[in-house]
């Protein structure tokens, strides 16, 4: 790592509160798939970091959500949970903490725009929770959390942030059916490594709705839970 990288992750700790044990977590949270394509040798990318860093967040949230909102009932946390963790949401909060200036990103993918869509930015989000996590531990990942968190619930408590979670909506349908939920197939994964295309279908009732693409299977499935829902005469 540069000295000048260095400097760059350094900003951002002293911007938002952090003091990391190894700045190479933080380095790492960054690091889109794209850039350690581009790199000769071994460079490792954010992706495992935002497999865990969407669970440390899941769970962190719902712990808030728990403790705080003593009158709130699980469905009410359900679909509070859900629009705050989702794509828009973090990438909006991602967009305020400037997170294009610190990601690395392959030549290619970065002339396509990549450090404005909204999957890499709320990716680059959770793998940020999960360094935090990894290096200095659950209270800290929590401390910088819920710095944002909080102010995304506050906002959808007022009705001001209303992100459409489609697969949320979906599966709140079936249950009160007492149905089955809803089952996602990854019908095909294509493309390279920086830019791939996924195609996802759901199973509602013994009927197949879709197929869906998107730049990630998240994204995939939301579309494919909303083809359902318009289907279903649900959703516009």
């Amino acid at each position: 790592m540069t000295l000048e990288r260095e400097r760059e992750l350094f900003s951002f700790e002293e911007k938002y509160g952090l003091k990391f044990n190894d700045i190479r977590y933080l380095n790492l949270a960054f690091t889109h798939t794209s850039y350690s394509n581009e790199q000769r040798g071994d460079v490792d990318n954010n992706e495992r970091l935002e497999f865990l860093g969407d669970s440390v967040l899941g769970m962190i949230t719902a712990e808030y959500l728990f403790s705080s909102f003593k009158s709130l009932n699980e469905g009410d946390f359900s679909k509070i949970k859900a629009s705050v963790v989702s794509e828009e949401s973090l990438s909006e909060i991602a967009v305020s903490m400037h997170f294009d200036k610190y990601l690395l990103m392959g030549h290619g993918e970065e002339l396509q725009g990549g450090k404005r869509k909204k999957a890499v930015l709320a990716d680059a989000m959770e793998a940020v929770i999960a360094a935090i996590y990894l290096d200095q531990g659950l209270d800290a990942a929590r401390r910088y959390t819920l710095s944002f968190i909080k102010d995304q619930i506050d906002r959808y408590l007022k009705g001001s942030l209303d992100f459409k979670d489609y697969k949320t909506q979906l599966q709140e349908y079936l249950q009160k059916k007492r149905k089955e939920l809803p089952k996602y197939k990854l019908i095909s994964q294509s493309g390279p490594d920086h830019s791939q295309e996924f195609k996802v279908s759901v199973i509602v009732l013994d009927k197949e709705y879709g197929p869906a693409i998107g730049k990630n299977k998240k994204s995939a499935e939301q579309s494919a839970a909303h083809i359902a829902l318009k289907s279903l005469g649900l959703a516009l």
